[in-house]
């Protein structure tokens, strides 16, 4: 089983001793799902992902997430041991400090690993709680799994000190998503040098089709980053733009958040779309009101 070395890194769950472990009721799935759930325990039980467990006092179910292809996506609800886990306060990049930093090179490269938080091990004292069911048994993670509390933290301190001489320099990372980027084109071929070097040496895999190598643009962190500077997703755009009025409270969310993921390009957005911030703030109390004045700021937008 490839992947990161337990003793560079592990994922510890550090559980409250005092909370009482959770068996969840198992669940039936149609014939489609249920095929999909075999198809998926076959393929980590070949890779080494998982192996079967006996008497586990944590177990969770399985959660079917359809992807936009149509194929099925294997996770598993992790909500009752989430609970029982305290936050890993290890600090996350500022989003706009990275896009910043970004912006104005000549030449980038995107990188996105393969599994990458599967190449991350548990430890081995908490590989027991990761328990989950199927019709076929029991199983348990030897990796950490995707749906754990605090694994982005775990992940960011990996890629802070596997690229420790590099960030902030000639790469960014925030999570799973790499960037190497260049002043210079005639510099690009060195700096990967750099960056690859250290992939290797802790065994960390890219997946091709996710990694663009030698651009001038291509999207970081849900922007557009290029020469230039930095420019609006063209699709988060689009999807502002292709909304109505909103009807309902989920509405006004859904609204409320598209306009948050654009408010780098929205002058005063705080200011100009207050009145529809301000629903939600009293919806508790007043219900949906879709007032003329939120009306105005909606057609401003």
């Amino acid at each position: 089983m490839p992947g990161i070395s337990p003793e560079v890194i592990v994922h510890s769950l550090n559980a409250n001793p005092t909370s009482k472990p959770v068996i969840q009721k198992k669940q039936s799935f149609a014939p489609e799902r249920q095929q999909a759930i075999e198809k998926e325990v076959d393929k980590l039980l070949e890779a080494g992902f998982i192996r079967e467990v006996h008497y586990p006092t944590w177990l969770a179910n399985v959660v079917m997430v359809k992807k936009t292809n149509g194929a099925w996506r294997m996770c598993v609800d992790y909500t009752d041991l989430n609970k029982a886990c305290p936050k890993d306060c290890f600090p996350l990049p500022r989003i706009n400090q990275l896009l910043d930093a970004t912006s104005g090179h000549q030449m980038l490269s995107f990188m996105d690993a393969y599994s990458g938080y599967n190449q991350i091990k548990m430890n081995p004292i908490d590989e027991k709680a990761t328990a989950f069911q199927t019709y076929r048994g029991l199983y348990r993670y030897q990796v950490m799994p995707f749906g754990l509390k605090n694994e982005g933290a775990t992940y960011q301190r990996l890629m802070n000190n596997m690229f420790k001489d590099l960030i902030g320099y000639t790469m960014e990372v925030y999570v799973d998503d790499m960037l190497v980027k260049s002043l210079e084109k005639s510099q690009h071929i060195s700096d990967l040098e750099q960056c690859f070097y250290l992939l290797r040496s802790y065994n960390m895999r890219l997946n091709p089709s996710k990694c663009a190598f030698g651009v001038t643009s291509g999207k970081f962190l849900g922007f557009m980053v290029t020469h230039r500077g930095i420019e609006a997703n063209p699709k988060k755009i689009k999807a502002l733009r292709d909304m109505v009025p909103p009807k309902n409270i989920k509405k006004i969310q859904r609204l409320n958040g598209r306009i948050a993921a654009l408010s780098r390009f929205l002058a005063r957005s705080g200011d100009r779309y207050l009145a529809v911030f301000k629903i939600l703030r009293g919806a508790r109390n007043s219900g949906f009101q879709w007032t003329d004045e939120c009306q105005e700021a909606f057609e401003q937008l």
